[in-house]
């Protein structure tokens, strides 16, 4: 078997298993291709080879010496810089924390590297995580892998950037208003948003609040699926963790049949889309009826959820951060400092009342649920913008008035409390990805991701290198589920669509 660093997950593990590949060899392979490309897109920081190499020589020792070893033994791996690996730096791109090296990892880094993943460094994120665009004044602009003057999207950008360019084979992040997905949108991969408790966040300031989740990223859905299995569970801490249920069978093209698909471009007018966006949209959405799904236009009517969503993360903000914006308001990005400062113009009443909202936006989600299996609709409102604004000055002639309303479509979604998976869609005439996101009803089974192999089959693909690069994006699906479960439901691969409405293209960026 050959592998290269575009090569699934799953099949650098075969490699690795059938000791085609060792692990030392391939943390070489990933390390020059780091050493190639990082300096343009800056998705890895914190990039600690001899520590690497010494956990590969490791993995290496176990393998032959045939002693049973975990499902990521021998990956190469990055961690979101916000996430806590013990004796590496945690950064969280904020001049206040250079000096931030953690003696303990948290949960889910725990969990990946028990698994047997080989830590190598970690990747960028925007100023505390904030934001959907990733640069800060320590590490610098993350930028896309097809096309290094754009953004990669935030706040996992970096993950997001470092799957598409080939630097890692899986990554983690985490998600309040779309860090999971829209940087998987801008840089054609999958990232999951799954049904809050599915992946227990710990240390956690704020426990019980679902509005923030971790999740899995990958370039295919069998990869996400993979490290999803490995992140999620229960753990004693976090009351509302979700058990670890089995995953649901595996659909083929006949999953879709008689699949009850809702497509909405902007949840009933209450955000607006660029043009571009718009075209790939509508022209994806016929593959789902060719597929045999049963599509209608439709969506649920939720327009106080971007209300609900601005009030109640002002609220999480001040009680992560209100202390470092009343010590040191100077060392924050004033565009963060804003938002943190807008909890202080709540009142008790205000933060009641977001949350009563929250409960009625749920319950409507789960009304919509009962006629729809999912809810197909754009992740990003648009595309991939230039990296070197803050965010984009306007959505479809509209003005935006702070970096939040660009993402519009994505934080609407984590109000409804659903799971939701960017999976690519297609690419616009210039040559960057756009995806779609499948949304699903709150407290099934887990399946988002399993139906993505089902319109993966529905189509022929053709190679990376096939087609020129244009600019594309992606697709939602959200999928329906009772207050806190999900299904994981495989709804498309993270294959491109391109050319031809009816052909799936998987394309690579031309370094």
């Amino acid at each position: 078997m050959t592998i290269d660093h575009y090569s699934t997950a799953r099949e650098m593990l075969a490699a690795l298993r059938s000791k085609d590949i060792s692990a030392r060899e391939l943390l070489d392979l990933h390390t020059d291709r780091i050493a190639q490309v990082n300096p343009t897109v800056n998705a890895i920081v914190s990039l600690d080879l001899d520590r690497a190499h010494a956990t590969a020589a490791a993995a290496d020792a176990q393998t032959a010496a045939g002693t049973p070893v975990g499902p990521l033994h021998g990956l190469p791996f990055a961690f979101k810089d916000t996430h806590d690996v013990a004796g590496f730096p945690t950064v969280a791109g904020s001049p206040l924390l250079v000096d931030n090296v953690p003696e303990t990892s948290e949960l889910i880094a725990e969990r990946v590297i028990a698994a047997g993943a080989v830590t190598i460094g970690k990747t960028n994120v925007p100023e505390f995580a904030a934001g959907s665009h990733t640069f800060n004044p320590v590490f610098g602009t993350t930028t896309n892998p097809y096309d290094p003057t754009k953004s990669a999207g935030g706040s996992s950008g970096g993950a997001a950037s470092a799957l598409g360019a080939g630097l890692v084979p899986l990554a983690d992040g985490s998600d309040m208003g779309g860090s999971l997905r829209n940087p998987a949108s801008f840089c054609n991969v999958v990232g999951l948003r799954p049904t809050p408790g599915r992946v227990p966040c710990w240390p956690n300031s704020a426990p019980w609040d679902a509005l923030v989740t971790q999740g899995p990223m990958a370039r295919n859905v069998d990869d996400l699926e993979l490290l999803l299995s490995v992140i999620s569970g229960p753990d004693a801490r976090i009351r509302s963790s979700l058990s670890a249920d089995a995953l649901a069978p595996r659909l083929g093209v006949a999953g879709l049949q008689g699949l009850r698909v809702a497509v909405s471009m902007d949840l009933n007018g209450i955000f607006p889309v660029d043009a571009p966006v718009r075209e790939i949209h509508d022209r994806q959405s016929s593959i789902f009826a060719a597929a045999g799904a049963v599509v209608a236009e439709d969506a649920p009517s939720i327009p106080d959820a971007e209300w609900v969503f601005r009030t109640l993360r002002a609220w999480r903000f001040k009680i992560d951060l209100g202390d470092r914006a009343d010590a040191t308001p100077d060392l924050l990005k004033p565009s963060l400092l804003d938002n943190i400062r807008q909890a202080d113009r709540l009142s008790a009443d205000d933060v009641a009342k977001a949350m009563v909202a929250q409960a009625e936006i749920q319950q409507r989600a789960v009304e919509f649920f009962a006629h729809h299996d999912v809810l197909v609709m754009p992740v990003s409102q648009v595309l991939p913008f230039d990296a070197e604004l803050e965010y984009p000055a306007a959505v479809d002639g509209r003005r935006c008035d702070d970096y939040l309303d660009w993402m519009t479509s994505a934080l609407t979604v984590t109000v409804l409390g659903c799971p939701a998976i960017s999976v690519p869609a297609g690419f616009s005439a210039d040559g960057l990805p756009r995806r779609r996101a499948d949304r699903r009803r709150p407290g099934q089974r887990p399946v988002p991701a399993r139906r993505g192999t089902s319109l993966r089959a529905a189509r022929p693909r053709r190679s990376h290198a096939s087609a020129p690069s244009r600019e594309g994006g992606s697709v939602y699906f959200v999928k329906s589920s009772s207050p806190i479960r999900w299904t994981w439901m495989r709804l498309v691969d993270p294959t491109v669509c391109g050319g031809e409405p009816a052909t799936m293209t998987t394309r690579s960026p031309r370094w």
